[in-house]
């Protein structure tokens, strides 16, 4: 008689979901930082771990970023920083102090432009664990190098909505 193979969960064999690292997360009782990015635009989130299901506290998307002025991709480095600066700007009028960066199921190489949303955890003021090492360059985050290269004002409007989102 032929040992039966126990399958996999769904979510594990469809690799979105790696039940190790999100228990390791769960068990740190913090609020999770997550960013998720689609072929367009990105997507931040404060969540908090439930029983029923996972709550999101504060949300916030690279599309608000067009009400206050940027005109240039919703999905390179720069649009990562603003997005998660306006996330954390949200996220301190509700009295959050204290995120976990959750990557999901991916892993990302250091210096990618997902580490940019964690440089504005940091900046803004919301305790998270990191590493230096991990950031992008500065000059990748402000857009000088877009700038430089297609020779528009990128920067100084970086320089602009990323004051706007300081003084909300």
């Amino acid at each position: 008689m032929k040992k039966q193979r126990k399958l996999d969960k769904r979510r594990r064999r469809e690799s979105k979901t790696n039940y190790t690292k999100r228990l390791a997360l769960l068990k740190s009782n913090s609020y999770r930082f997550i960013v998720r990015l689609t072929n367009n635009l990105v997507r931040t989130q404060i969540v908090e771990y439930n029983r029923d299901g996972d709550k999101t506290l504060v949300s916030a998307s690279s599309k608000e970023l067009t009400k206050l002025g940027w005109n240039y991709s919703l999905k390179n480095t720069s649009a990562i920083y603003l997005t998660s600066l306006l996330l954390c700007s949200k996220a301190k009028s509700k009295k959050i102090t204290k995120v976990i960066f959750d990557l999901g199921s991916k892993n990302y190489k250091s210096k990618s432009k997902i580490f940019a949303a964690l440089k504005a955890v940091v900046d803004s003021g919301i305790e998270c664990p990191y590493d230096e090492k991990a950031f992008p360059l500065e000059k990748r985050i402000s857009g000088k190098v877009c700038s430089e290269f297609l020779k528009n004002n990128m920067l100084k409007d970086f320089e602009e909505i990323k004051e706007k989102i300081l003084k909300m």
